[in-house]
């Protein structure tokens, strides 16, 4: 039976409060196994409103699930999206406290900056190239409030799409950048490459990871604004981090972008 509005109510209370005492709980779909797909997104709009009313601005989307390698890890076989805020913001080459994250994890991505507005349903990979202006070398920190990333599609997708911070270095007119798809990435921690990716990890394509959050939020009568940006998936696996970590993602043509825990 699909949860009612008070139910939704109290899962977003409860993962609200895991992120703000960095306490990760139960999964959702354990506690409340009602809980579908559109509930969990309507748990995650909940806690977005409530941030937005406290003061932070949203600046775009994250897609996740996008590629093979990090559907495996997770054990889901479709995307999600989650939102992003200026509080998540952190500044390439910077440092955020790994104690402000449950159990966070990074990971290498193309953001996409939009030119142009966009709107599904029926919105191609070709649409979502000609709408963008830019793209950017980023990382970023997925991070679960859910206790040992033991999640499900509902768990994650309730909980911002496992969505903590970004990092994005400057921005490359896409007109510059040659295919997305054969766009290479090597992961470091500590100088030591742990992972090496491409584009094509992300759907085949990153542009189709934005195409399909521009038919996703059709369904909620939403569309893509110019000036927003867009995390398209990672290109690599999704390793683990924590205090005393140096992260750098060296993109080919993109160039580096980095971060580290203290």
């Amino acid at each position: 039976m699909t949860l009612d509005d008070e139910s939704r109510r109290e899962i977003a209370e409860t993962l609200r409060e895991a992120e703000a005492l960095v306490r990760p709980v139960e999964p959702p779909s354990r506690t409340r196994p009602g809980l579908d797909t559109a509930g969990a997104y309507g748990v995650q709009m909940h806690n977005i409103a409530r941030r937005v009313a406290g003061g932070a601005r949203p600046v775009g989307y994250k897609v996740g699930l996008t590629s093979a390698v990090v559907q495996e890890l997770i054990g889901v076989d479709e995307p999600d999206f989650g939102h992003l805020l200026d509080d998540m913001l952190v500044e390439e080459g910077g440092a955020t406290e790994a104690a402000r994250y449950c159990a966070p994890r990074v990971e290498p991505e193309i953001c996409f900056r939009l030119g142009r507005s966009l709107r599904g349903p029926g919105v191609t990979a070709q649409d979502a190239l000609a709408a963008t202006d830019a793209v950017a070398p980023a990382l970023e920190i997925a991070d679960s409030r859910v206790r040992d990333w033991e999640i499900t599609l509902v768990d994650t997708v309730a909980d911002n799409a496992s969505g903590a911070a970004l990092v994005h270095g400057p921005w490359t007119p896409l007109a510059q950048v040659p295919d997305l798809a054969s766009l290479a990435v090597d992961l470091r921690i500590d100088g030591e490459s742990v992972a090496r990716g491409e584009g094509r990890a992300v759907l085949g394509h990153p542009a189709e990871a934005l195409a399909w959050l521009a038919n996703a939020l059709a369904e909620f009568d939403t569309a893509l604004e110019p000036g927003q940006v867009v995390l398209t998936g990672s290109m690599t696996t999704a390793p683990f981090v924590a205090a005393g970590n140096s992260v750098e993602a060296r993109f080919d043509t993109l160039g580096p972008v980095s971060v580290s825990f203290t």
